[in-house]
C-alpha cells in the first residue's frame, strides 16, 4: 500500500512537472513569435486558418426514438393539435382569379403571399376547432363576471401614466417655446422694416435739406413730415362721408318729420282756418248720430234717483 501511494505521487509529480514544461515551452513559444515579428522574419501568408468541414448527421432512428417517446395516447382535448388546409381565398374567387398556392406553387419569398397563406389557414382551423370545443363543453368565450388579475400593478401603471403626461408636457413647452421663438424672428423683423423706414426717411429729409440750402428749391413741404400725411388722411375721410350723404333712414324720417326749423304753434288757428267752415258737419256735431243701430241703449246706466228708488223697494 505505501508502493503504491508512492506510485501515485510520482506520477502526480510527472503530469504537474509536463504541464509546467509544456507551459514554459508555449511561453518560449511566443517570445521567439514576438521576436520574430519584430525582426521582420513573419510573413503574410505563413500562417493559415484552415476551416474543417462540418459533419450533418442524420439519425432517422434517433429521431423516430424521440417522437415516439414524445407521442402519447391522450385524448385530442389533452392534445388540442389541428392539421388543416387553408380556408377558401374568398377574395381571389370574387375577382375570378386563382388563389395563390391552390397548385401547391407557394412563394416563400413573397411575405404578404406567405402571411395571407398563414392567415386563411389559422381561419380554417377555427372554424374546424370551435364546433370540436363546444361538443368537449369547453368555454370559449368569457363570461361577463369573470375577473382577473392585471399583470401590471396599479402602481406600475400609475408610473407609466405619469411618464406620458411629462412627455406630453415637455412636448407642449417645446411647441410653446417654438411658437415664441417664431414671434420673436417676425417682431425683430417688423422692427428692421421699421429702423429701415425710418433710415430712407430720415435719408430723403436730408436730401430735401441739402437742396434747400443750396437753392435747388424754395419749398419747405419736408418740415411737416407726419403731419401732413394724417392731415391728408384725415380730408380723405371727410370727403369721402360728404360725397356718401344720408343713409336711407334718414331720408326716410325727413321725408315724414320735415328737416327742422319751428315746430311750436303748428297747430293754431288763423284768420283763414277759422273763417273755413267747410268740413263742418251737423249730423256728426257733439257726437249725434254716430251711435246708432239696435243695441244702443241697451248698457245704458240708469240715473241716481231711479237706483235710489231701487234700492229702497229692495
Amino acid at each position: 500500500m505505501v508502493l503504491y501511494s508512492s506510485t501515485m505521487e510520482s506520477a502526480e509529480e510527472e503530469s504537474l512537472h509536463d504541464q509546467s514544461s509544456e507551459d514554459e515551452a508555449s511561453e518560449l513559444s511566443d517570445g521567439e513569435l514576438q521576436e520574430a515579428f519584430s525582426k521582420g522574419l513573419l510573413k503574410p501568408g505563413m500562417n493559415l486558418l484552415v476551416e474543417k468541414n462540418k459533419k450533418f448527421v442524420n439519425n432517422v432512428e434517433g429521431l423516430k426514438q424521440c417522437l415516439a417517446d414524445f407521442r402519447k395516447d391522450l385524448p385530442w382535448v389533452e392534445r388540442l393539435d389541428m392539421t388543416s388546409l387553408p380556408a377558401e381565398d374568398v377574395l381571389s374567387k370574387a375577382e375570378e382569379k386563382v388563389p395563390a398556392g391552390s397548385n401547391g406553387e407557394l412563394n416563400a419569398d413573397d411575405d404578404f403571399q406567405r402571411e395571407m397563406f398563414f392567415y386563411r389557414q389559422g381561419q380554417a382551423t377555427v372554424l374546424e376547432a370551435l364546433p370540436l370545443l363546444k361538443v368537449h363543453n369547453v368555454a370559449t368565450k368569457r363570461p361577463d363576471d369573470y375577473f382577473a388579475e392585471m399583470a401590471k400593478s396599479d402602481q406600475q401603471m400609475q408610473k407609466i401614466r405619469q411618464k406620458l403626461l411629462t412627455k406630453q408636457m415637455i412636448l407642449e413647452r417645446s411647441e410653446k417655446a417654438k411658437k415664441l421663438r417664431e414671434q420673436r424672428k417676425f417682431g425683430k423683423k417688423v422692427q428692421t422694416e421699421v429702423i429701415q423706414k425710418r433710415q430712407k426717411e430720415k435719408k430723403a429729409m436730408m436730401s430735401a435739406v441739402k437742396k434747400y440750402q443750396k437753392g435747388m428749391t424754395d419749398k419747405l413741404d419736408f418740415l411737416e413730415g407726419d403731419q401732413k400725411t394724417a392731415k391728408n388722411s384725415s380730408d380723405g375721410s371727410k370727403k369721402a362721408l360728404n360725397k356718401k350723404g344720408p343713409n336711407a333712414k334718414r331720408k326716410y324720417k325727413d321725408q315724414k318729420f320735415g328737416f327742422g326749423g319751428k315746430k311750436s304753434g303748428k297747430k293754431w288757428n288763423t284768420k283763414e282756418s277759422f273763417n273755413d267752415v267747410s268740413s263742418f258737419r251737423a249730423k256728426m256735431a257733439h257726437d249725434k248720430g254716430m251711435r246708432k243701430g239696435k243695441g244702443g241703449n241697451k248698457n245704458k246706466r240708469p240715473g241716481k234717483s231711479v237706483r235710489r228708488k231701487m234700492k229702497g223697494r229692495s
